[in-house]
């Protein structure tokens, strides 16, 4: 596994920031990983993984090593009459990984087309989509302890999944290289079209709800994302930069109350979703631009770097954001990427 000095990041994160890593390497397969974990490591005073790069703020160079995960593959490892079990390897595009199984008729990711990102960050994140989340099917994943090289197999209760969220971004963030994911999918799938875009869509196509199949509900969703999110090839952005906030049913009546149009969900634990896209809206972000970003003109959720924008500007931008919804609202919006810097690792 070669090593390289003073490699620039910028082809490798969705944002588009052009900062350098003081060292960089790819990792193609298991064994070069836990042989530079076991051998190499400690002489890196921080280590950052990058998968595709598209759930990271870049805020500063990068002053340890970088490995870029660009090992993959998908296999079928057990099936019977109801269910298929899929182990992809971490490096492997999320959205290939989707197209795989809707093309075989395995159903279960089929809501979470077009997500950017490496299978490895799906677990991270716990991604979800027009009702589904990947907990719905994941069975187990393997990691790589980055001190001791040693393989550990975490299940969906080790992984402590919340709403995008799990241990990987908590206690155990920067300590362990997801290096495979199983899911178990349905051979007899039964799509999830409970959300209106998809059934619009479906309508639009002359489809009933009820006759769609999960090719249907992908390519549903595949549209919904193109018309609502900038290709961070043509402009470079992150997707969502905040989560959908969750208060509790008093703070919902009260919003409610003073803001009778305001878009909620309730949630099976009782507490209540508020969609941020429409708060931040609200507070008037929403193609707003600020020198090199903003937020984007179709998804207020979006914010974006329109040329040159530096980490730390399109930081301080999102601050500003999160501010002014706290101020209006009362609601901390929480930022859903993941801020590089040099404090993330002190």
């Amino acid at each position: 596994m070669k090593i390289l000095e003073h490699t620039s990041l910028k082809p490798y994160n969705t944002f588009g920031i052009d900062v350098f890593a003081a060292h960089f390497c790819r990792a193609r397969d298991k064994e070069a990983l836990i042989y530079l974990i076991k051998n190499t490591l400690e002489y890196y005073k921080n280590i950052l993984i990058l998968g595709g790069g598209s759930n990271v703020l870049l805020c500063s160079d990068f002053e340890g090593l970088v490995i870029k995960n660009e090992i993959i593959g998908i296999d079928i490892i057990k099936e019977d009459d109801e269910h298929v079990w899929i182990r992809s390897m971490s490096g492997t595009n999320w959205h290939e990984l989707v197209n795989y199984c809707v093309n075989r008729n395995y159903g279960g990711i089929e809501n979470l087309a077009l997500i950017p990102g490496t299978v490895g960050a799906a677990p991270m994140q716990n991604i979800g989509a027009y009702g589904t989340e990947l907990k719905d099917v994941f069975l187990a994943l393997e990691a790589i302890d980055m001190k001791t090289g040693e393989i550990l197999i975490f299940d969906r209760d080790a992984c402590a999944f919340e709403y995008r969220q799990s241990v990987f971004k908590k206690e155990l963030k920067n300590k362990y290289f997801i290096y495979s994911v199983t899911l178990k999918l349905s051979k007899h799938p039964i799509p999830n079209t409970t959300y209106g875009d998809i059934q619009k869509i479906l309508q639009e196509n002359n489809i009933a709800a009820k006759a769609a199949s999960i090719r249907d509900v992908a390519d549903a969703v595949i549209k919904i994302r193109k018309s609502k999110l900038p290709d961070p090839k043509e402009i470079g952005n992150a997707g969502s930069f905040f989560k959908n906030p969750e208060v509790t049913k008093e703070v919902a009546d009260k919003l409610i109350a003073q803001y009778p149009t305001i878009p909620h969900y309730i949630l099976p634990n009782g507490t209540v979703k508020i969609p941020a896209a429409w708060l931040i809206e609200q507070c008037g972000w929403k193609g707003k631009r600020i020198g090199n970003t903003g937020n984007h003109e179709k998804q207020a959720l979006v914010i974006v770097n329109y040329k040159d924008a530096s980490g730390n500007e399109i930081l301080e931008h999102a601050i500003h954001v999160q501010q002014s919804v706290y101020n209006k609202f009362n609601i901390q919006l929480e930022m859903e990427v993941n801020i590089i810097s040099p404090s993330a690792f002190a």
